[in-house]
């Protein structure tokens, strides 16, 4: 597999390279290095294998931040990844940890609940996934009788499904932000009492996750241009009797755990069981890719930071929406200047795999 969309590169050939800041990515590699040395990575399909990362892992915790160029030059080799479409280039999108408002009992104002999993869902796979259940499903409810069948959707959950069990988190004031906490997958939630409770990820109900802005331009409500988190935020503003109904046209619906808030400057422990790093840390596709692995991005029509965006990121989480080898989504930041960022970032891009030293034969035969 490997050979069929990696072709191997000098790191010459990446443009920014030799001028980047390459710290964050060491140090975001770093926080990975344990999981590697633990034996807690599996590999992906692309078949980049998780043992091959463990010179660079062993190294990586006595590495100077000051020879982070050095460093990745040492232990890795760049490859340019392809699309499984030829001549195309890849996608990057953003994402990133909303901060909102949020009380521990509702009241008039705070009444939209995030929530724990219940109880009736379980996980599924190949072995155990009922018949007529599709393959795409990773979770499935259990009833009272022992059998698996497809868990509510977002539609039923919101109409009461899961009133009375007593699974709510917080409450929010706005449905909007409920709704954009689940497609970004993680909060900071600032308490009455000046607290603050980070939620994170914890299961879903197996729906195929839909994206609401794809479907406003498709049906001729906005432009692609406006399409962005503010401009469905404004529409979501502007039609407040179909907000409901398009956001139940996504089906799929999160639930999560409840987290401190341990470190300012890092955001919540996602997918490779790591806190990411902003702009260091990406979410792919874990079918293929190998969470800890280096990608150096070269997506010079994106300016993020004030610059051309050509960055070397970490793959540590992953998304719903987040398909196919060539494809991205960049963990921005934390608070509402970070979701600003993340909203615009809809931008086409060069990957290039940094592979560990022990792999790059398997490219040039």
């Amino acid at each position: 597999m490997l050979t069929k969309l990696l072709s191997r590169r000098d790191f010459g050939d990446l443009a920014g390279w030799d001028d980047g800041d390459h710290r964050p990515a060491l140090a975001a590699f770093r926080r990975s290095a344990a999981q590697f040395l633990a034996g807690a990575v599996d590999t992906g399909s692309l078949g980049i294998t998780a043992d091959a990362f463990r010179p660079a892992a062993l190294a990586a915790a006595t590495a100077p931040d000051e020879t982070a160029r050095m460093f990745f030059q040492t232990h890795f080799v760049p490859a340019l990844l392809s699309p499984e479409e030829p001549g195309r280039q890849g996608f990057l999108t953003g994402y990133y940890e909303p901060e909102v408002e949020a009380r521990l009992v509702p009241d008039a104002r705070f009444r939209f609940p995030l929530y724990r999993p219940p109880e009736d869902l379980v996980k599924v796979d190949d072995d155990t996934r009922p018949e007529g259940l599709d393959a795409s499903f990773r979770f499935a409810r259990r009833d009272a009788a022992g059998r698996l069948d497809e868990y509510p959707d977002r539609g039923q959950i919101e109409a009461g499904y899961l009133a009375g069990r007593g699974l709510e988190i917080a409450w929010l004031d706005s449905p909007v932000d409920a709704f954009f906490i689940h497609i970004q997958g993680s909060a900071r939630l600032r308490l009455d009492d000046g607290r603050r409770l980070r939620v994170t990820y914890a299961a879903k109900t197996g729906h195929a996750f839909t994206a609401i802005g794809r479907l406003l331009v498709e049906e001729g409500e906005l432009t692609l241009v406006e399409a962005d988190m503010d401009g469905i935020r404004a529409w979501l503003a502007a039609h407040p009797t179909r907000l409901r109904g398009l956001l139940d046209r996504n089906r799929s619906f999160i639930f999560f755990r409840e987290a401190a808030v341990e470190d300012e400057t890092l955001g919540p422990v996602a997918a490779a069981k790591v806190p990411l790093t902003p702009m260091a840390s990406i979410a792919v596709d874990r079918l293929l890719h190998t969470f800890g692995t280096p990608f150096f991005i070269d997506a010079p029509a994106l300016t993020l930071a004030g610059a051309p965006f050509r960055r070397l990121m970490i793959a540590q989480d992953t998304g719903s929406a987040i398909l196919g080898p060539a494809r991205a989504d960049i963990f921005v930041g934390s608070g509402e200047a970070a979701g600003r960022e993340a909203g615009r970032v809809r931008h086409p891009g060069n990957f290039f795999l940094l592979l560990p030293t022990a792999l790059a034969d398997a490219l040039d035969r």
